[in-house]
């Protein structure tokens, strides 16, 4: 008996329509924030409280004036041991990252997923008409592609 070449039989293969996923589908809503008059102290218990790394500040308006993470204020803590100052005194505004750089809730997932990689931010916070609506993380970008599952890439 001869060898037989096996090709096999083909299945038709569908073609997945990808319908847009946008940052605004997977960022965080309820958020815990800061104000620029809130203590380091303050802060620093509510991250440990809340497993959280960092998180906006905003003024009475609810706009985004900052962001401070657990980095701003160690950074704080060794400052403060160097001048032998007291932390009970130290409020976030002098302490936190002024210029943030935001994105839009209307941008591919893909996009923000590039947008972490290039700029090495852990989260971007998502502006509407002036106010701060959410925050989307590293983490939510994971949280988007597990539910995907590489189907739609």
């Amino acid at each position: 008996m001869g060898i037989k070449s096996f090709i096999g039989r083909r299945t038709k293969v569908e073609k997945v329509v990808s319908e847009q996923i946008i940052v605004s589908d997977y960022m965080s809503r309820n958020l815990i924030v800061f104000k620029p008059k809130q203590s380091v102290l303050e802060v620093m218990d509510l991250l440990i409280e809340n497993r959280i790394s960092g998180g906006p500040v905003v003024n009475e308006n609810h706009e985004l004036v900052g962001i401070i993470s657990e980095g701003d204020c160690i950074k704080q803590i060794t400052e403060s041991r160097y001048y032998n100052q007291p932390l009970e005194n130290i409020n976030v505004e002098g302490h936190m990252v002024k210029d943030v750089e935001t994105i839009s809730g209307d941008m591919n997932i893909f996009d923000a997923a590039e947008k972490f990689l290039s700029s090495k931010r852990r989260r971007f916070p998502i502006i509407e008409d002036g106010k701060l609506v959410g925050q989307i993380s590293q983490k939510d970008i994971l949280k988007a592609a597990l539910k995907l599952k590489g189907n739609s890439w």
